[in-house]
């Protein structure tokens, strides 16, 4: 006899570099879990886009092999930002575009001044200008006028988790995480669409807003056959990944500033100020579940950790290693991506004593010990810059870096003043609030967080300052 009880929560979780599926109990616990690399596609309209096909074809083929997909009673989809979906009368009206195709930035064709000269100004939309296609409204304006064929095929727009929603569900929808995530698609103080996208058609485009808990609907009996979801499991509208990681805060917030780690490091602080939000350094306002205005700052932490190990461990390094690099004076400084972060501008080097060396010349626990430094570093730097008055405050990390003692040690050594903590659940931030969000109105249970270790780190505050006067 089939068990017929429905009991699992399936999410969906579609990152830049890795897409997850998780079968999860009422309880919280992964049951089941599968995942894939996630990488853009090249298209014949001449852009790189998501892998929509691609992740499509896995899902189907993954939850169909699955004893546990038949149990499922919902399912919540959750991905990354500055990604958007068009519709036409039949499904995908136009590949959506991956945002780091450069084309869209079109620094030296005649779009950029025009885009220019018709976006919202940093005070409206809180959200910087930003290269290639990491600002949405960039990507809409560069497709509408170099693509009108298939932009006159656009029926619906849909931020990218609410597109998985309507595949799903066949119902369409919006909701604001996505949309205020430095679209310069949205007016956060404001919650409505910025003046751009009205004047350009695109806000009467969108599907209509519903939170990112709300049910759209239970999933089309096509895919029930096909994917071997019950015709009862309902799919809710979905959520931008960071906000979902930051969704299970929000009800104590005061003085907290959430550290989401993986590709992007994105550092979201609720009650700050948006008054020290910095264009300049890639601060931005996200927009929480809630629709709330919320003070963010990133870099690309998977990215950049990456390129310092360059292929060493990224758990090797030691407090040995630490000390060797304090006394030698040996660092990084930014910027090993180009997409985004505060320093962006800069190209990364590593400096000994004030002189540019390879790192190749670093053995691989130095390297190891090093990108955890640099990332602690640039959290530590970032954290200040949301909260430059605040002491005594609260700082969570979450994801992978939340899992790195020697990273969580050197931020609380750089942050001596901050109660600094790491989430503890085995299931990663974003997934959790993306399964807490889809039973949003039954308060579940707060995520457990440890104290980040205490380490007697003699030097560091002189060589963060000589870090900081790089720097300047």
């Amino acid at each position: 006899m089939q068990d017929t009880t429905l009991d699992l929560t399936l999410v969906i979780d579609i990152g830049k570099s890795h897409a997850k599926l998780l079968l999860v109990n009422d309880s919280g616990e992964v049951l089941e879990q599968h995942g894939r690399k996630n990488a853009p596609v090249t298209v014949p309209l001449g852009y790189s886009a998501l892998d929509i096909g691609g992740l499509t074809d896995w899902i189907c083929s993954t939850l169909a092999a699955s004893a546990l997909t038949r149990r499922c009673a919902r399912v919540i989809p959750c991905t990354h930002g500055a990604a958007f979906v068009a519709l036409d009368d039949s499904g995908l009206a136009w590949p959506a575009m991956d945002y780091e195709f450069d084309g869209c930035a079109g620094q030296t064709s005649a779009l950029h001044p025009d885009y220019q000269s018709q976006r919202d100004a940093f005070e409206s939309t809180l959200s910087p200008d930003l290269p290639m296609g990491l600002n949405a409204a960039r990507q809409l304006y560069w497709l509408q006028h170099t693509h009108p064929n298939a932009w006159a095929r656009t029926h619906c727009l849909l931020p990218y988790p609410q597109y998985w929603a309507w595949w799903l569900s066949g119902v369409a929808a919006s909701e604001v995480s996505s949309l205020g995530c430095h679209t310069q698609l949205w007016l956060p103080d404001r919650q409505e669409f910025s003046a751009l996208a009205t004047s350009q058609g695109w806000a009467a485009l969108f599907a209509p807003l519903a939170p990112a808990w709300q049910v759209l609907g239970t999933v089309r009996p096509a895919l029930t056959e096909t994917l071997g979801l019950p015709a009862a499991c309902e799919v809710h509208a979905g959520v931008h990944d960071s906000n979902a990681c930051l969704a299970r805060y929000l009800s104590n917030a005061q003085d907290l500033t959430v550290v989401s780690s993986g590709t992007w490091t994105v550092l979201m602080a609720p009650d700050a100020s948006t008054a020290t939000l910095r264009a300049e350094r890639d601060m931005l306002c996200n927009v929480n579940v809630l629709g709330q205005a919320t003070p963010t700052a990133r870099f690309m932490g998977g990215r950049e950790f990456a390129a310092i190990l360059d292929g060493a461990p990224p758990d090797l390094g030691t407090l040995g290693d630490i000390a060797s690099l304090l006394h030698s004076q040996t660092c990084a400084l930014p910027s090993f991506a180009p997409q985004g972060g505060p320093f962006m501008q800069r190209v990364g080097q590593i400096v000994r004593a004030g002189e540019t060396i390879p790192l190749s010349m670093l053995p691989p626990g130095e390297r190891s010990a090093l990108a955890a430094l640099y990332c602690a570093q640039l959290t530590a730097w970032l954290v200040l810059q949301l909260r430059p008055t605040a002491t005594h405050a609260s700082v969570v990390v979450e994801g992978p870096l939340a899992h790195n003692p020697l990273y969580l040690g050197l931020l609380q050594g750089l942050l001596p003043d901050h109660h600094c903590q790491a989430s503890t659940d085995a299931m990663e931030g974003t997934a959790r609030g993306a399964w807490m969000l889809s039973r949003w109105t039954s308060s579940p249970a707060a995520t457990s967080l440890q104290a980040a270790p205490r380490y007697v780190l003699p030097g560091l505050a002189a060589y963060q300052a000589l870090w900081m006067q790089a720097l300047q």
